[in-house]
């Protein structure tokens, strides 16, 4: 359920490319008016006004026009065609012509998604402490194809596999965790064995009574195990127990592992609780968390947001456009806005 809106009547990759060319290549002109009033125009130099200064600048909302109302396999057309055509890589002049906050989120979501996802992995590798949220997240949340074309473009950009790079760069339980949930290939389909969901909720519920948390039985379930087969084992599991797998994983708030625990089973099984959680921390924070924000818009603009602003507007009374536009402005606000759907971006 994607809000992206596309036109009925989608452009050519040619003509896109020479838009997005000519978005890049606008001429402002400073001028003087007869009556001394100050005037800026756009490739104009009439005799009747005196130059005060010329320069270069992009027409951002051009930008926008094009490269965020098209889906994912058009935007891979434009950024090859608009290499074809004038010999130049796209993102490279995305990066040259906007900044701050709006050139993250452009080159994030011109980026294919396997390439966007790689990119966010290798990021939080790099981080002081590795980010596992976003490790976790990715991992938990794309399709067992999806996740493996990123391990595929993970390879292909970084020559080396994001199972050894997250290896590396984490430690303890966390990385017990997180290799084999990165390295996962579900089955996708909806068949579900309820014998098998007894029996494992049953394993679920010795191993988190007995503080096993970190055991391999525990891991093994939740790595490999479809949606579909982790759905009917927690529904098992809480009518077997009397508790949700969450409830009983909320006996010391302060573990992180324990928390991380939690994100994962809300991650596999209600993915847009957890985005909408995620939003409704980074937006009503102090200050906002204009990366986590700019990550769960581009990623999945195209995938689950009409459910995630359903849940949003379900659990804080307020529409997601509406918090977005409050926290943030600018061509930056433009491009989420248009991301998620709204009528008049």
């Amino acid at each position: 359920m994607a809000s992206l809106k596309i036109p009925a009547s989608v452009p050519s990759p040619a003509e896109d490319s020479e838009q997005l060319r000519k978005a890049f290549a606008v001429l402002f002109v400073r001028t003087r008016g007869s009556n001394g009033e100050f005037l800026m125009s756009i490739g104009r130099n009439g005799n009747d006004h005196h130059l005060i200064f010329a320069g270069w600048g992009t027409n951002e909302a051009l930008v926008i026009k094009v490269l965020v109302h098209r889906n994912a396999e058009q935007r891979k057309l434009i950024r090859e065609t608009y290499a074809a055509t004038f010999g130049k890589d796209l993102l490279k002049d995305l990066e040259r012509e906007v900044s701050g906050d709006f050139e993250r989120a452009l080159l994030l979501w011109t980026l294919c998604p396997a390439e966007r996802d790689a990119l966010l992995v290798n990021e939080a590798t790099k981080m002081l402490t590795a980010s596992n949220w976003i490790i976790m997240e990715i991992a938990c949340t794309r399709s067992s194809h999806d996740l493996f074309m990123v391990r595929q473009a993970y390879h292909s950009r970084y020559k080396r596999s994001i199972e050894e790079d997250v290896a590396y760069h984490t430690t303890g339980d966390f990385r017990k965790l997180l290799v084999p949930l990165v390295s996962s290939f579900r089955y996708e389909g909806d068949e579900v064995n309820m014998t098998l969901a007894k029996s494992e909720a049953k394993i679920l519920h010795e191993k988190i009574s007995d503080k096993a948390y970190n055991d391999e039985e525990l891991i093994r379930i939740l790595s490999t195990r479809s949606k579909s087969q982790l759905n009917a084992t927690l529904n098992h599991y809480n009518n077997q127990f009397g508790n949700s797998i969450n409830k009983d994983l909320k006996t010391d708030p302060t573990n992180e592992y324990l928390t991380f625990l939690r994100r994962i089973i809300k991650c596999l099984t209600c993915p847009e609780k957890y985005f909408e959680k995620v939003l409704r921390y980074v937006i009503k924070g102090l200050g906002t968390d204009e990366r986590a924000l700019t990550r769960v818009v581009t990623t999945r603009a195209e995938v689950d947001m009409e459910r995630i602003k359903e849940e949003y507007q379900r659990r804080n009374s307020v529409p997601l456009d509406r918090a977005i536009a409050g926290d943030t402005s600018g061509d930056y606000e433009k491009v989420l806005l248009a991301l998620i759907g709204h009528g008049d971006a």
